[in-house]
């Protein structure tokens, strides 16, 4: 990988070629559908080193969850409060540009048919607005209007109407500002929103899980600050989990657990797992699925999110951990999420379903339009494009009729992967370089193969207006490769 460019608020992205082409793209393909690929003696794919990290740190602090605030009577009034300053992550104090003064923004949880009112209070020197990942609300107006700007010093109110058949799971919130994205990002500015109504597809004997939300971040601190500028993702990094580093969480043999992994951070990818578990797909990206899935572990590339349910083993001492991971661009080593312990008394280990939600399937419904769409980077000039060309907010690049079904091919003809990410309306994967795709659920995030393709099929539903697709490497998006939907 370059360095990034002097004076720039992006990261030069260079493609670097890997070792094998073919066994990463098979692997990708594997791990997006669901399988599981060769591990380890160490429960890695390979034998690469553990990560090093930019501080110390704290390690094996009790786990504990982002504060969270809860609706009630149909409405959750939130106030987040945009600013640069000094928080406190695994032990380490830094600067940071964060929501409400922590590093890991307050975790909302609403119910369908919710109203979330949300005053944003800008204290930045920068301009800033709002997302909400994965919400099918309206893009316009003051609701998920990721073309509003909301200006150094001024409040802004955001609303979103959460239909009463709004899809249960996990989502999370960031900032959309372009230019700034990734630095609002990788400061700390990103929570989770949890949408209630999972466990009314689980067994009456699951319905009261613990459940544990496992937000992915990491940070970096040069002069005791996070950098703003010229941030580069290869570099050492610490990871945390809910703003802690490895720390030390429970659970009784036999017991089930619903966890809710979420990579809300600005650019790098994970592939988490469970030594010695699987987990237990229930959700995909808010989406639950039609049919439970299994896997040994599962890539999170930066926006994307799993409920899984996991099922304790014998007693002992885990560790949830991110693989090493060749991303073609960067390459991330092994590391300790956190330390799972085992213990206590011993639970009759429950059934776990095959069966889940009912399926919205779209390959068997009748395509209105078909699309071609292509990724392409410039690396000397730190350059991306959709279609060869960067982003223009005053230009519509796809125009599309309010409720038809389209089906999209995305081709990614660089040596690095891009997760694709539309925003308002999620799709269902159709094929992966040409060879069917088994989905389970909707998504709103999917990795583009190196060379390679994904088909998506998407219906527009509900709603008009203008709207994003991007890479959702944010450094990415930030340099161009986002692009405009105009539903009619």
């Amino acid at each position: 990988m370059h360095p990034p460019v002097a004076g720039s608020s992006r990261e030069v992205w260079a493609s670097r070629g890997l070792a094998s082409v073919g066994a990463a793209l098979i692997a990708i393909v594997l791990l997006v559908a669901g399988c599981s690929t060769p591990r380890g003696d160490d429960g890695g794919p390979n034998t690469t080193p553990a990560a090093s990290t930019t501080a110390p740190g704290n390690t094996g602090q009790p786990f504990a969850q982002p504060q969270e605030l809860r609706s009630a009577n149909g409405v959750l009034r939130v106030t987040l409060t945009a600013e640069e300053r000094e928080v406190t992550i695994a032990g380490v104090t830094v600067r940071g540009r964060v929501f409400n003064g922590s590093f890991v923004a307050p975790t909302l949880r609403l119910q369908p048919g919710d109203r979330l009112e949300v005053t944003l209070v800008n204290k930045l020197p920068q301009m800033t607005n709002l997302h909400t990942h994965g919400f099918h609300v309206s893009p316009q107006a003051n609701s998920d209007n990721v073309f509003r700007m909301v200006d150094p010093g001024a409040t802004a109110t955001y609303v979103y109407e959460l239909s009463r058949d709004f899809s249960p799971g996990t989502y999370w919130y960031h900032p959309h500002m372009h230019g700034e994205v990734e630095s609002q990002i990788f400061g700390g500015m990103s929570g989770v929103i949890i949408v209630e109504g999972l466990p009314r597809y689980l067994p009456a004997g699951l319905r009261d899980v613990e459940e544990r939300t496992i937000s992915l971040k990491d940070f970096q601190h040069k002069d005791g600050a996070i950098p703003a500028r010229n941030i580069d993702s290869d570099a050492p990094t610490t990871r945390v989990v809910n703003g802690l580093r490895n720390p030390a969480m429970t659970i009784r043999p036999g017991e089930t657990q619903l966890w809710r992994l979420a990579n809300i951070g600005a650019d790098i990818w994970y592939q988490v797992a469970l030594q010695q578990h699987r987990f237990h797909i229930i959700a995909e990206d808010a989406n639950p699925v039609s049919r439970v899935w299994a896997a040994d572990s599962l890539v999170l590339p930066p926006g994307k999110r799993y409920d899984v349910l996991v099922q304790a083993g014998p007693a002992g001492q885990v560790a949830l951990e991110t693989q090493a991971f060749d991303q073609g661009g960067d390459q991330y080593p092994r590391a300790t999420l956190a330390t799972v312990q085992v213990a206590g008394a011993q639970v009759e280990p429950a059934d776990l379903p095959v069966e889940f939600a009912p399926a919205d399937d779209l390959s068997t419904v009748t395509v209105d339009r078909r699309r071609t769409l292509v990724f392409t980077e410039e690396d000397k000039a730190n350059k991306f494009f959709i279609d060869g060309k960067q982003f223009n907010p005053n230009r519509i690049d796809q125009l599309v009729g309010l409720n038809g079904v389209e089906e999209w091919t995305i081709r990614n003809q660089t040596s690095e992967l891009h997760p694709f990410h539309i925003h308002v309306n999620d799709f269902q994967v159709q094929s992966v370089n040409q060879q069917p795709f088994r989905a389970r659920s909707w998504a709103d995030v999917v990795p583009l193969p190196i060379k390679g393709e994904v088909v998506v099929r998407m219906r527009f539903r509900n709603f008009t207006g203008k709207y994003v697709y991007h890479c959702h490497i944010v450094a990415h998006e930030d340099l161009g490769m986002m692009a405009v939907v105009d539903v009619t």
